[in-house]
């Protein structure tokens, strides 16, 4: 298992920091913690050097030792662990049609969830006002307060210019282009506060909590009312020259097909995303097409609803979805073949269907890649659900506490205090 600082912006600084961070790494993401020795042999490292190293993170209050629970015979080893008690941290999943917020302690434990119904289109007064009142009644019934934040995570469905902190360009978010996001949420919240893409956060929670633990080549699917890939290639997270890399569902299936939001024709967008199914829905409907769908109105037929009656067997709904699973393996034959990695994970709301929406993408995966390519590569749903996302913002607010503190814990007071630090 690779870990290193994949996630998070380390600035330049002494040898003894750098070794703190990939320490900290092993231990917060080695499942049930990780011994002296076997740190010391990972990092290659003599055990003296790791006694200081682990010694700042006890005495820094980051790392807390525990007996091993693995350990059946004799004496149980010593096992280095994340101090849960250290404090919390909030992740924010920003998507097109929701805003899920989740609170969790150093260890990553959840202790508060809720999601409720937002429209990204609303634009980022008004979505960034919903998540500051989610988030305060959130911390209000975890009889938690602001400060008692450590730092915050956030994933926006857009390109992200990592250095600005803000989208540039965004397809499905209207009235966002290169509004200061970060430095208005740091300036309300005034605690250090992370920015990604929702799919990169998917990547991340995934590979962190999920189906794609330890792998370090895979690649994470939103498939939503918009569809977004975050790449984790090579154990890094991959954003492109300008962070619009992983826009599969900008990728031209058919260049004589429907309008999509981004203006042009065909893209994957307008024949497999939220949107589209539910107006495929809508044309069969008017067409006379026989289905329980029919029984609904319109204009509120929605992707969910689809879902629920292909999981009741009606036919029209199986086959929508079934086509839309296929236009998207068109798309992934691509991606496989360019990048090649390891495992696919699907998620979001269209992805929650399962096997009637992952066969008909592992098939033509399988007609359309190269088989070098193709070898060994493993296409699943996301093991945390809904709460990829979320999860992945969890993991980027936890480096950014952790890694702040292995640099100057007192450096890491001020940052907090600061609208303007960021790490």
């Amino acid at each position: 298992m690779a870990v290193s600082m994949h996630f998070t912006y380390i600035p330049t600084q002494n040898v003894k920091n750098l070794n703190k961070h990939v320490a900290m790494d092993l231990i917060r993401f080695t499942p049930g913690g990780i011994s002296r020795v076997e740190l010391a042999q990972r990092m290659d490292l003599t055990r003296a050097a790791i006694t200081a190293i682990v010694d700042d993170l006890l005495k820094g209050g980051t790392v807390k030792e525990a007996p091993s629970r693995s350990f059946n015979t004799g004496r149980p080893p010593v096992t280095l662990l994340v101090n849960q008690e250290y404090g919390y941290v909030a992740g924010i999943d920003m998507g097109a049609t929701h805003l899920t917020v989740i609170i969790a302690d150093c260890a990553a434990h959840v202790v508060e969830e809720d999601e409720i119904p937002l429209s990204i289109a609303n634009g980022p007064n008004f979505c960034i006002d919903q998540a500051d009142t989610l988030l305060k009644n959130m911390l209000q019934h975890a009889h938690l307060k602001l400060g008692d934040l450590l730092t915050i995570g956030i994933g926006v469905p857009g390109p992200i210019v990592a250095e600005a902190g803000m989208v540039l360009a965004p397809p499905i978010m209207p009235g966002w282009d290169r509004f200061p996001i970060r430095a208005t949420l740091e300036e309300r919240w005034r605690h250090p506060v992370s920015l990604n893409n929702d799919a990169e956060l998917g990547a991340i929670g995934e590979w962190a909590y999920g189906a794609g633990r330890s792998v370090d080549d895979l690649t994470y699917i939103k498939v939503g009312t918009g569809i977004g890939a975050g790449m984790l290639l090579n154990g890094h997270i991959y954003r492109g020259a300008s962070g619009s890399a992983g826009e599969i569902g900008h990728v031209t299936i058919d260049e004589n097909g429907p309008q999509c939001k981004c203006g042009n024709r065909g893209c994957l967008e307008a024949f497999a995303g939220g949107d589209a199914i539910a107006s495929q829905a809508r044309d069969k409907i008017r067409n006379g097409t026989s289905t329980q769908l029919a029984k609904m109105p319109l204009d509120r037929i929605t992707t969910r609803d689809i879902i629920k009656e292909a999981r009741l067997g009606d036919l029209v709904a199986q086959q929508i979805l079934v086509q839309a699973g296929g236009h998207l393996g068109v798309a992934i034959s691509s991606l496989v073949n360019l990048i090649n990695p390891k495992m696919i994970i699907l998620g979001g709301g269209v992805a929650q269907i399962g096997d009637l929406f992952l066969e008909p993408i592992r098939q033509v995966v399988q007609k359309q890649s190269l088989k070098a390519a193709a070898q060994g590569l493993q296409i699943t749903t996301a093991l945390l659900g809904s709460r990829s996302s979320g999860m992945g913002a969890i993991v980027q607010a936890l480096s950014t506490a952790f890694h702040q503190i292995a640099i100057d814990k007192e450096s890491f007071s001020e940052l907090i205090f600061s609208p303007r630090g960021r790490v």
